[in-house]
C-alpha cells in the first residue's frame, strides 16, 4: 500500500513540476530533455520496478536516471542550436558585406563611365 502512495506521490510530483515549468518563459531544449527523460524514466522505473516489488524505488531511480539522460541529450541540442545561430549570423554579416561591396563596385563603375 505504501509503495502505491509513494509511486502516485513521485508522478505526481513530476506532473507538477512539468506543468510548473511550462508556466512563464518557452522551456530550453536543455529543459524539455530533462522533463521528457525524467517522466520517460520515472514510467519505466515504475513498470521494472513493479516487476519485482517495488515501483517506488523503479520510479525514483528511473526518473533520476532518465532525467540525466535527458539533460545530457536536450543539452547537446541546445549547444548545437547556438552553433548554428552563430553561424547564421555570421553568414548574414557577410552577406551585408558583399551586398555592400557590390553598390560600391557599381557606384565606382558608374563614376567611370561619366568622366
Amino acid at each position: 500500500m505504501r509503495t502505491k502512495w509513494m509511486a502516485t506521490a513521485g508522478i505526481a510530483l513530476a506532473v507538477v513540476l512539468l506543468v510548473g515549468g511550462c508556466s512563464g518563459q518557452p522551456l530550453t531544449d536543455r529543459e524539455k530533455g530533462t522533463g521528457v527523460g525524467a517522466v520517460l524514466g520515472a514510467g519505466t522505473g515504475a513498470i521494472i520496478g513493479a516487476a519485482v516489488g517495488a515501483p517506488g524505488a523503479g520510479a525514483a531511480i528511473g526518473g533520476g536516471m532518465g532525467a540525466l539522460g535527458g539533460y545530457a541529450v536536450g543539452n547537446e541540442m541546445q549547444n548545437q542550436q547556438v552553433q548554428n545561430d552563430q553561424t547564421q549570423g555570421q553568414l548574414e554579416q557577410q552577406q551585408q558585406e558583399i551586398e555592400s561591396q557590390r553598390r560600391q563596385i557599381d557606384q565606382m563603375q558608374g563614376q567611370q563611365n561619366t568622366e
